[in-house]
């Protein structure tokens, strides 16, 4: 099963380039913990204008492709972000878009794509599921966007890498939300490439955590998962087509508990006045808990997207119901 290449530099600058027209760099910020081992620092991509870094993704995948292929619209299997984002830039180029979704996905996306022109096409979780891993594909007029394994995804993301590099030299570890893998490559391309001695380690929830399995076992590897509030990270397996590259740039994985998460859901609105959803903070989550994550360490805040109620309970000290 062929898939997408490790991201080049030039990829990734050039990506930068077509994206930077429409979305500012996002800023890196410290966050002030008294730890002797540690310095944090946080890629806030919930100041995109989705609240999420799918927008990056989202507009070079479209900007990197002829018009004409784009005259019919375009279509994308997202559990949200990835809608979200495609439907921002598909109205900023002008063109149609729908956004396969799971009923599931949270009504804050679901409404962004909407309020953004999108026709949102509900799925079931396991048909949402057989799009992304492409076992299964709809018969459409749009061109269908793989928002895992589209080449221009990975090229996209990798500019954030690229940024905390630039905006952080001695960088010594990031920490990335992983979900299908496709953030995680491209950083991991842009920073092993510009600072080779970092390390790059995917944050898992403990209750989908098929990349620690996969480490684990040597191989791709099915796995039993547990409900949980958090959408954007975790599935039942990794995806063949992007786990060789994702396993050449990674330096291993962390796990994250709901515990660990929901606290540092709280510790960014304390600290930071930042909002995020369980993806989000879960790379604060694991700079926290980890030995690994040592020196100047860089959690990638992934979005911002959750529904109020849910956040009004993570807030009050509880987990939210899935």
């Amino acid at each position: 099963m062929s898939g997408p290449h490790r991201p080049s530099l030039g990829e990734i600058e050039a990506a930068r380039a077509r994206i930077g027209a429409y979305l500012p760099r996002t800023p890196l910020v410290p966050l002030h913990f008294d730890l002797p081992d540690r310095r944090i620092f946080l890629k806030l991509e919930t100041v995109s204008p989705i609240g999420a870094f799918k927008l990056r993704p989202a507009l070079n995948a479209l900007l990197s492709r002829d018009r004409q292929v784009l005259a019919n619209g375009v279509a994308t299997a997202s559990s949200g972000n990835m809608a979200y984002g495609m439907a921002w830039a598909a109205k900023a180029l002008g063109v149609p878009m729908a956004a396969y979704m799971y009923s599931g996905a949270p009504q804050t996306k679901i409404d962004g794509v909407r309020r953004l022109g999108g026709d949102v096409r509900f799925i079931s979780m396991e048909t949402w599921w057989r799009y992304i891993i492409d076992a299964e594909r709809p018969y459409l007029a749009e061109l269908l966007i793989n928002p895992v394994t589209d080449q221009a995804v990975l090229d996209g993301n990798g500019s954030i890498g690229m940024e905390i590099v630039e905006d952080l030299p001695d960088v010594d570890v990031v920490l990335t939300p992983y979900g299908g893998g496709s953030m995680t490559t491209g950083v991991a391309s842009a920073v092993k490439a510009l600072k080779p001695a970092a390390q790059v380690l995917a944050v898992e929830d403990e209750n989908a955590a098929p990349v620690t399995a996969a480490l684990a076992a040597g191989r791709i590897v099915e796995i039993e998962t547990k409900p949980s509030f958090i959408k954007s990270i975790g599935g039942p397996s990794l995806l063949p087509q992007i786990w060789p590259v994702v396993s050449e740039l990674i330096d291993g994985a962390v796990t994250v508990s709901l515990d660990q998460v929901t606290e540092a859901m709280r510790l960014l609105f304390a600290k930071a006045k930042v909002v995020a959803e369980g993806a989000g903070a879960a790379s604060l989550a694991a700079a926290l808990s980890s030995d690994r994550a040592r020196g100047n360490v860089v959690c990638i805040v992934s979005g911002g997207n959750i529904d109020a109620e849910a956040y009004r309970t993570v807030l009050a000290g509880g987990i939210p119901n899935r």
